[in-house]
């Protein structure tokens, strides 16, 4: 919550004099100033710059894991077999250094 440190601050005496009810008035009044959005309206309505490419696919061709590669058992990627830090474990030299 943002604090205004050039609003006048109340001393005890003003804070001891002042009754439930009222600090009770004023924190509802303050929370019935949120405005409740929807989150998913505004993404409908957001447009992000570039072309349209509603009407195009993507098409990848998946190549299988060759025999000269390996998985880490870290990370899960496939990497070449060069990049093997210890054959024991199957971590790639990326995992092994962090």
């Amino acid at each position: 919550m943002a604090t205004d440190y050039d609003a006048p601050r109340k001393s005890e005496e003003d804070v001891k004099d002042e009754s439930l009810e009222e600090i009770k008035t004023r924190s509802t009044n303050r929370g019935s100033s949120n405005v409740d959005v929807d989150e998913t309206e505004l993404a409908e309505n957001l447009e992000l710059p570039g072309a349209d490419l509603s009407d195009k696919s993507l098409e990848v061709r998946v190549v299988p894991k060759q025999s000269d590669e390996f998985t880490c058992t870290e990370c899960f990627l496939v990497h070449h077999i060069s990049q093997l830090a210890d054959v024991t474990t199957g971590v790639c030299t990326d995992c092994a250094d962090g």
